[in-house]
């Protein structure tokens, strides 16, 4: 990192950190249970003025050309304020996706939107829901004249409630296309899954859709570097996510056992809570460590089985440690922390949405033993 960059990722933390000071608006994130309402325009517009929507854009489409560890910075202080706004699918996954595109004119706009605030692309891409990668592919582009029609089926898509267009993964005569698909194209349609935090997956429902060869970003290899590239950044980047989350819920459970009496004394003193509270300060602590770690990493360009290996780490990492101190943080809370009117179940809720998408910490674990053990084979 130079000086400069230095430099920006200091201001950048200031303004994330006077953000996030103002705490998470609780009411908006409990409503979501009944409106969904997930995409507010004004706070999107407000990311964008920050600069954060820009972080990843590179600086040709007007954004910041900044890298993974700036993003973390923000990722990390919209978990803590339990934004419900998808930053990482759109800032992350669709730009660095975007980025691993040709430059064309629609391409370099998609981009300088993100950065803007004016355009939200989201990456449908996966189908079945043990395939974060995307390789059970049944999508496909016929080829005409023009271009391609496209028919199938995407899941799990994240920010599809507020995406003005898809970059869509498809199969063409076994070659792998990424595409870009309007949200109003003739044969395309979108319907919501509800998640346990209020949000929602996209489902995306593709049929006979003509994608004219001007919106084909990228094929074969360059389609898949594109695709597994992003994937594995906004993997990390919503790993930073998940560190804001047990962060906060971790420091409320924290603020409640100085308060809350019983027997005559704060359950603060409590040997057995004290002893609690302080392995999962460690977790929490091995998770943050873990991350910046892997961010530097990602940051330096590593070769493809590294960058997956390193995404792998800090997801199954920080999935884990966020689930096991948003629900200690339930119990911290006794009988009061089950009921939808105590705060943290916020975070546990949030916690378990972010951890599932992009893959679990399970199927990260999985992933980093058959690459260390594909990188040992090939060593001896």
């Amino acid at each position: 990192m130079t000086g400069q960059d230095m430099e920006h990722a200091a201001l950048l933390a200031q303004s994330v950190g006077d953000y996030v000071k103002h705490g998470a608006d609780l009411p908006r994130v409990r409503a979501l249970a009944q409106t969904h309402a997930e995409f507010d325009a004004a706070q999107w517009r407000q990311l964008a003025e920050l600069g954060w929507l820009g972080v990843l854009v590179p600086e040709s489409c007007g954004g910041l050309g900044l890298g993974l560890s700036e993003a973390a910075i923000v990722a990390e202080g919209l978990g803590r304020a339990l934004t419900p706004e998808p930053y990482t699918a759109v800032a992350v996954l669709a730009a660095r996706a975007l980025e691993g595109a040709a430059a064309t004119s629609l391409r370099d706009g998609l981009l300088g939107g993100i950065a803007a605030g004016t355009r939200v692309p989201v990456v449908a891409w996966q189908e079945q829901p043990d395939d974060f990668g995307g390789r059970q592919l049944a999508t496909v582009a016929v080829p005409f004249e023009g271009g391609f029609r496209v028919s199938g089926d995407k899941r799990f898509v994240m920010g599809a409630a507020a995406a003005d267009g898809y970059v869509v993964s498809a199969l063409a005569g076994g070659e792998l296309q990424l595409l870009w698909i309007p949200r109003d194209a003739a044969g395309c349609s979108t319907a919501s899954q509800p998640l346990a935090d209020g949000r929602c997956y996209g489902s995306v429902s593709l049929s006979d859709v003509v994608v004219p060869r001007e919106q084909v970003l990228a094929s074969g290899k360059a389609a898949r570097d594109a695709l597994d590239r992003a994937i594995d950044h906004a993997a990390a980047v919503g790993s930073a996510e998940l560190v804001g989350i047990m962060k906060r819920a971790h420091e409320m459970s924290l603020e409640y056992m100085k308060t809350r009496v019983q027997f005559g004394k704060p359950i603060g003193s409590f040997q057995a809570l004290q002893h609690r509270a302080v392995d999962l300060h460690i977790q929490q602590e091995l998770a943050d460590a873990v991350l910046r770690e892997t961010v530097a990493e990602l940051d330096g360009g590593p070769d493809t089985s590294a960058r997956a290996r390193a995404a792998s780490r800090a997801k199954s990492r920080c999935a884990e440690a966020a689930l096991a101190i948003t629900r200690a943080a339930i119990q911290f809370h006794g009988a009061i922390g089950f009921t939808e009117d105590c705060d943290v179940g916020l975070y546990a809720k949030r916690a378990m949405t972010v951890s599932a998408w992009l893959g679990n910490g399970r199927a990260h674990r999985a992933r980093y033993a058959a690459l260390e053990a594909g990188s040992s084979g090939r060593q001896a």
